[in-house]
């Protein structure tokens, strides 16, 4: 048996405020080149798929180190889900890309990180465990240079010939087959407080029936699905138990601790809605939109605290 530790700490580096500065300015100009092309949109996850209407359900009996934030009681949220293809442009979905689950939980009790009653609680999660880079600086470099395109790599290779391990880590993470939003795991990737905790969150596959053809319309096989029944998934945390198996700053490590299951995020049958998926569209995921007790941790979550507040209002977001 495993015992969760308290004893977790962050470690910002001197140059860590400049450098996410000069990132986010990195960010902001691919955004403003792909709004030129496609249509204002977001930096990344640029394609929605499937915005969905879902409830947040807390399980009972959960250990006392399980009861923290929004899972302290038994309740029931309402959520929006937003569904998206990760890349910068507006690719077919067969094309291999990383992909979102994000999730607001309405509704909630709190403070939030900013000062101020919290409204409610993000949560954007990827198709992968761990980031392909330990910080932001090896992602960043790699991400906005492969905007711009083959031209764009070769330029930040020959700058930095250190990042070809990196191009290496991210093309395998492009290049991983995936099933579907229902068939797949989805991870925070990067830690969360959780009260006096740090935790990474998992979002468990709602269904092991594959849909061959699901790659040729995602929202397709969604709804396909819902018409037949609800997708349940399990909301899982993972605790911090030492900084050697669970490092806060290392966003390509693996964490080796178990899972716990604190929710069940329940999308229930429904048909598309133009005017709903508009209104996600136009939304914000951020996982800085959070209560103090789910505070986004590690180098990052720092950086993106940093480079999503420009890009929401690069793209008009409120």
């Amino acid at each position: 048996m495993t015992t969760p530790s308290t004893n977790w700490q962050e470690v910002v580096a001197p140059d860590e405020a400049q450098r996410h500065r000069d990132q986010a300015e990195l960010f902001v100009a691919m955004q403003q080149r792909k709004s030129a092309r496609f249509g204002t949109g977001r930096a990344l996850h640029r394609k929605q798929r499937p915005a969905l209407r879902a409830t947040l359900e807390v399980v009972e009996g959960l250990p006392p180190e399980a009861r923290q934030g929004i899972f302290a009681t038994e309740a029931t949220y309402e959520v929006r889900v937003r569904l998206s293809n990760g890349g910068f442009d507006r690719a077919p979905d067969h094309v291999p890309d990383i992909r979102g689950f994000a999730f607001k939980v309405l509704g909630v009790d709190g403070r939030s990180v900013f000062g101020g009653p919290a409204a409610s609680q993000d949560f954007v999660l990827i198709n992968h465990e761990k980031f392909s880079s330990s910080t932001s600086r090896e992602f960043s470099q790699v991400t906005t240079a492969g905007g711009g395109g083959l031209a764009g790599i070769l330029r930040a290779l020959l700058r930095s010939p250190r990042l070809f391990g990196n191009l290496k880590e991210v093309r395998a993470a492009l290049n991983k087959p995936f099933s579907g939003f229902a068939t797949e795991d989805f991870f925070s990737a990067a830690p969360i407080s959780y009260g006096p905790y740090a935790v990474r969150v998992r979002l468990r596959a709602a269904s092991a029936q594959v849909n061959p053809q699901a790659k040729d319309d995602w929202s397709a096989d969604i709804y396909s699905r819902l018409a037949q029944a609800p997708l349940v998934h399990e909301l899982q945390v993972q605790f911090f138990l030492d900084e050697a198996r669970t490092p806060i700053e290392d966003a390509a490590a693996i964490w080796d601790s178990p899972y716990q299951t604190v929710a069940r995020l329940v999308i229930g049958r429904q048909e598309p809605d133009e005017d709903f998926a508009a209104e996600v569209e136009a939304a914000k995921f951020d996982p800085w939109n959070a209560v103090v007790e789910h505070r986004p941790l590690g180098e990052v979550m720092r950086a993106r605290k940093v480079a999503y507040r420009p890009s929401q209002l690069g793209r008009g977001a409120d």
